[in-house]
């Protein structure tokens, strides 16, 4: 008698998937931390908080002295669950594990992955710059998406990719200024008509290709450009056009 085939309790990966997965990735402050220790290969899960990079990797930063960093730098691979539990069942809410391998942000990549993790936790500044902290950043080959009961997803490295553009990166960090200083009017119009989110004092933690991430105290928002934005010239009128559109709703 032949076996039944096992039903694939997977759905299709389709455009809005990819952006409730990119969502998580973005506004993520904190997540599980999963490694292998070096010497017995266990599996080791610990919180640690988060930011991204500019393409959206998650970055990250540990102590030399946590379990963590000597287990990254003996097998970088890794993975990171997201997800906020909420009332009721914890499994009816929705989470995302990304895995792939970790490594440490050096060189001229570090000064921006350090601005836009102290946008997001500003009292790491104490720490950040000590001799026995690092900041990495995960990889991302691939990513496991439980959108709540029969919504399970299995997403690649090229679904949650970002584009880059190498002429916005070195302007970010002034623009995000210039914003927050003088254009706070036009944040709070993103946030409150935009994004249906209460009054209060927004401001842009940091900005990409695909959008904004707006903070209000702990709480992260995510505003994306429809459509992306295909090179850093385009960021001034679509900031322009975006406060316009907000004003008239």
């Amino acid at each position: 008698m032949s076996e039944k085939p096992k039903k694939d309790v997977l759905q299709p990966v389709d455009e809005d998937v990819r952006r409730q997965a990119k969502t998580f990735l973005r506004t993520a402050r904190h997540g599980s931390l999963a490694t292998l220790d070096p010497g017995t290969g266990t599996p080791m899960a610990s919180r640690v908080s988060l930011a991204s990079a500019s393409d959206g990797a998650p970055v990250f930063l540990i102590s030399q002295l946590s379990g963590h960093f000597g287990a990254l730098e003996a097998d970088p691979r890794a993975s990171i669950l997201l997800g906020e539990p909420g009332k009721g069942d914890p499994l009816a809410h929705r989470r995302i594990t990304v895995f792939g391998r970790a490594e440490k942000v050096v060189d001229d990549r570090r000064a921006l992955v350090r601005w836009r993790f102290l946008r997001r936790h500003p009292k790491s500044a104490l720490y950040a710059d000590f001799g026995d902290f690092a900041f990495w950043r995960l990889n991302v080959e691939g990513a496991s998406f439980n959108g709540g009961f029969g919504k399970a997803y299995a997403l690649s490295a090229d679904d949650l990719a970002a584009p880059a553009d190498p002429d916005l990166e070195p302007m970010e960090m002034g623009a995000v200024e210039h914003m927050n200083e003088d254009h706070l009017d036009a944040i709070g119009l993103y946030a409150t008509d935009l994004l249906g989110k209460p009054e209060g004092a927004w401001t842009i933690a940091c900005l990409d290709l695909e959008g904004l991430d707006l903070t209000l105290g702990d709480e992260v928002a995510r505003l994306w450009f429809d459509p992306p934005l295909s090179s850093a010239e385009e960021l001034r009128p679509r900031l322009v056009e975006l406060a316009k559109r907000a004003r008239q709703t």
